[in-house]
């Protein structure tokens, strides 16, 4: 069985203050919850504070974006060593907002990946398609490209630690969210890749996440279909109480 992974994505919200507010009243309510793993990305601002705040609890703290570069002349970059060096045990890679307004490619995702995987963290790959190639029926052709880039030159052994995330781009922010038998197809198509590129014994084990609108009303709904191993959650982790309840669906 493979342990279900929930993942909050606060994009660029929240202060140090309000981050701490926020692990003030969410903590006490998962602090019994073993069944599932869960994680926080906040803004890099505000991950001191949460590490902090999440110190000796049942939830990681993750970031949302990484370089590929140890170090150097990246002006607003933020390397794989600096979140270590804080306690931070996750990154998101390669969300579609990366790609769409800050040009992320599937190279720089394979780039960031092998570079999260050397510093131990805990990557989670983000694959997905628009509405475009949706609706042209290029879906499994998208994401085939995607994982086969991503993975690229990366060995089982090192790629133990990571998760998939399949967000079809359409579904973001817009209240519309993937079926629960399309995401399930998807992350068939995704599984099947990772058996490429790893064995079928590294895919059997692979957590893969849906994200897209996932609400506190649609949680157990997705999470029910046997592809689905967790989720990435955008807006609805911003309030501890509605989190809460994607969390213990």
């Amino acid at each position: 069985m493979r342990k279900k992974l929930i993942v909050a994505n606060w994009k660029m919200y929240k202060t140090p203050e309000q981050t701490t507010a926020f692990f003030d009243e969410f903590l006490p309510m998962v602090a019994s919850h073993d069944r599932d793993e869960i994680v926080v990305c906040p803004p890099f601002v505000d991950l001191p504070v949460a590490v902090e705040a999440a110190e000796g609890s049942n939830v990681a703290i993750g970031a949302q974006n990484v370089h590929w570069e140890k170090e150097g002349a990246f002006t607003g970059e933020i390397s794989a060593g600096m979140l270590t060096a804080i306690a931070v045990t996750h990154a998101i890679i390669g969300h579609s907002e990366r790609r769409q307004y800050f040009n992320e490619t599937d190279d720089t995702v394979n780039r960031k990946l092998e570079t999260a995987l050397e510093h131990g963290l805990t990557p989670i790959v983000c694959v997905g398609e628009v509405l475009e190639e949706r609706e042209a029926g290029l879906t499994e052709d998208v994401l085939r490209r995607q994982c086969m880039r991503a993975f690229n030159g990366i060995s089982a052994k090192k790629a133990a630690k990571m998760a998939v995330a399949y967000e079809p781009v359409w579904a973001i922010g817009t209240g519309k969210t993937a079926t629960p038998q399309m995401a399930a197809d998807a992350h068939t198509v995704i599984r099947l890749e990772a058996e490429k590129a790893f064995g079928k014994e590294f895919a059997d084990g692979l957590r893969i996440l849906y994200g897209g609108s996932v609400k506190p009303d649609n949680a157990s709904a997705l999470m029910a279909e046997e592809e689905i191993d967790g989720a990435l959650v955008g807006g609805a982790s911003l309030d501890p109480k509605n989190f809460t309840r994607i969390v213990k669906y």
